[in-house]
């Protein structure tokens, strides 16, 4: 068995152990489930997405739940990043998504990669919500931005906020170079499949 098939394999293994994890235990979860707003049919409707597969991502700085200022271009050159868009904390599929990348956090390592949580909320709201994310997690191991003011300015500038105030639930791969290499602006719903990323983080060492 070639080392190829091999990661293939354990990707795999990897990706369904979470999503298993994902169904058992976070959205049952007793903490964060029984004080988010229902979820509603958002699908993406009218939001403009100004970028596209090969264009440069636009360099851009927001605070940090740490309360540090970090800007994208920290992270490229020597990590390829994932920008993780989700419309509003304290919601249902928004609770379920961010703790699925944590438990993935080795496959971003093995692809040299670091994920950007971006929300529109406060950082107050944004702290709150990612402590009592899950009974199972307690902290995440990305950075987690706040693009509350000037309000949703990273999200216009991505193309993906709503005319409600919202973000779509988007996902931009950008490799070092600062060259995007994936795009899925997600029915607002439904968390984007986790398998479907790690194909598109596999594709970056190629």
């Amino acid at each position: 068995m070639d080392g190829k098939l091999k990661r293939l394999i354990w990707s795999n293994i990897i990706v369904l152990t979470i999503l298993i994890w994902a169904v058992v235990g976070c959205v049952q979860s007793d903490g964060v489930g029984n004080t988010i707003s229902p979820a509603k049919k958002l699908k993406p409707r009218d939001s403009v997405l100004t970028l596209k597969v090969g264009d440069k991502a636009p360099d851009f700085s927001l605070p940090s739940l740490a309360g540090l200022r970090i800007p994208l271009s920290e992270y490229l050159v020597n990590k390829n990043v994932v920008i993780s868009f989700i419309p509003a904390a304290w919601t249902p599929v928004c609770s379920a998504q961010w703790p699925i990348y944590n438990h993935a956090q080795e496959i971003f390592k093995k692809n040299d990669t670091m994920l950007l949580g971006i929300a529109v909320d406060n950082s107050p709201s944004l702290l709150s919500w990612t402590k009592n994310m899950c009974s199972v997690d307690k902290s995440l191991w990305f950075p987690v931005l706040s693009d509350f003011y000037p309000h949703g300015a990273v999200a216009q500038k991505y193309g993906v906020l709503r005319s409600d105030g919202l973000s779509e639930r988007a996902l931009f791969v950008i490799d070092k170079k600062g060259i995007i290499r994936y795009i899925d602006v997600h029915d607002i719903n439904e968390y984007p499949p986790l398998e479907n990323l790690v194909k598109e983080l596999e594709k970056l060492n190629n």
